[in-house]
């Protein structure tokens, strides 16, 4: 644990190297936090909070910088989050008001772009598992097939179906007629969990086209999972702390666009109550190791459906870019639970 004289010379170290971008020294730091301490005494607690890991020497500069471990504490136990300016609130709350979900996710992750100046980014809400009336399958071929799909509100899908299988006329007549008396009205993922454990009653033929039909039409209902809206994602080309690294800049658009991991990162950030940050390598994803994301679920009615948040360098104004993130994530629940 650090000292109180430690945590007040981190702290005033890390505000100011956040305010300029330059490596900060000790007489910057005695001016600054007001202690009366010697300039020896100030550079003895500066190597000790160095040999701790919290902050670094460059090479080219007498000064410090924060490292991960030094912004981790700070944002822990010394960060003061100011209040949202009026203005930014005012502009939140005129643009997240009730509408089209698609339209309110979009125009969120504008604005966390926008507000921040760095990457802005929304999980779009979970789909509700739709389901379907009924399906018929049609032989164009030997194995092609036309899969159509209808829901309840009638809404048709057509998918073609390339099969291993010869199916007949009145194979697909049995099979379909099987399908809709068993499974009509659920949803295609419901009905691959009952088709596993029913399969030993089918014949093994018919029960390879009943799971080609369930893969057709989770897609073709569009269950495969939320996406993503990103914004902003050039403001990164413009932050100094990035754009000196021209290969970390391409691995970071490389994982914008994979989407996997980015996901997969946001989605814990999904299962914590409020506002999480991550910072470098504590993300588990090598791209943004010279990057904080800070992210926060939002619900509807009650319910978390998504995430929402930023992602910039670890040289940010967390004190604002923290309250940012955690108003939108409730507005934005707000406008989706009274569309």
């Amino acid at each position: 644990m650090l000292n109180e004289r430690a945590r007040i010379l981190l702290k005033t170290l890390v505000e100011c190297y956040i305010d300029d971008g330059q490596p900060v020294g000790s007489r910057t730091l005695a001016k600054q936090t007001g202690l009366n301490l010697s300039p020896a005494s100030i550079r003895n607690i500066m190597s000790d909070l160095e040999e701790g890991g919290y902050i670094a020497s460059p090479h080219t500069s007498a000064g410090r910088v924060p490292t991960p471990k030094g912004y981790r504490l700070f944002v822990d136990t010394l960060l003061t989050v100011k209040p949202l300016a009026n203005p930014d609130l005012s502009r939140i709350e005129a643009s997240l008001v009730p509408d089209d979900p698609q339209r309110l996710v979009t125009s969120a992750s504008r604005l966390l772009s926008e507000l921040t100046q760095f990457a802005g980014v929304v999980v779009a809400p979970h789909r509700r598992q739709q389901v379907f009336r009924q399906i018929e399958f049609i032989r164009l071929s030997d194995k092609r097939i036309l899969l159509i799909i209808v829901t309840p509100d009638g809404e048709v899908q057509n998918r073609i179906l390339i099969t291993d299988h010869a199916y007949s006329e009145s194979q697909l007549v049995e099979a379909a007629n099987f399908f809709n008396r068993h499974y009509g009205g659920l949803s295609f993922e419901l009905a691959r969990s009952r088709l596993v454990q029913e399969l030993s009653d089918l014949q093994s033929d018919i029960s390879r086209l009943m799971q080609a039909a369930v893969q057709a039409g989770s897609e073709a209902l569009g269950q495969n999972g939320p996406g993503y809206v990103l914004s902003g994602e050039v403001n990164l080309l413009r932050a100094p702390d990035l754009a000196t690294n021209m290969e970390r800049l391409r691995q970071l658009f490389n994982l914008f666009e994979r989407k996997t991991d980015l996901m997969q990162l946001l989605d814990l950030g999904g299962r914590a109550n409020g506002v999480q940050l991550y910072i470098g390598a504590e993300s588990g994803v090598t791209p943004l190791d010279e990057c904080s994301v800070i992210a926060a679920p939002y619900e509807v009615d009650g319910q978390v459906v998504g995430t929402l948040g930023v992602i910039g360098p670890t040289r940010m104004a967390y004190e604002r870019v923290i309250p940012i993130v955690d108003i939108t994530a409730r507005l934005l629940s707000n406008a989706l639970s009274f569309h």
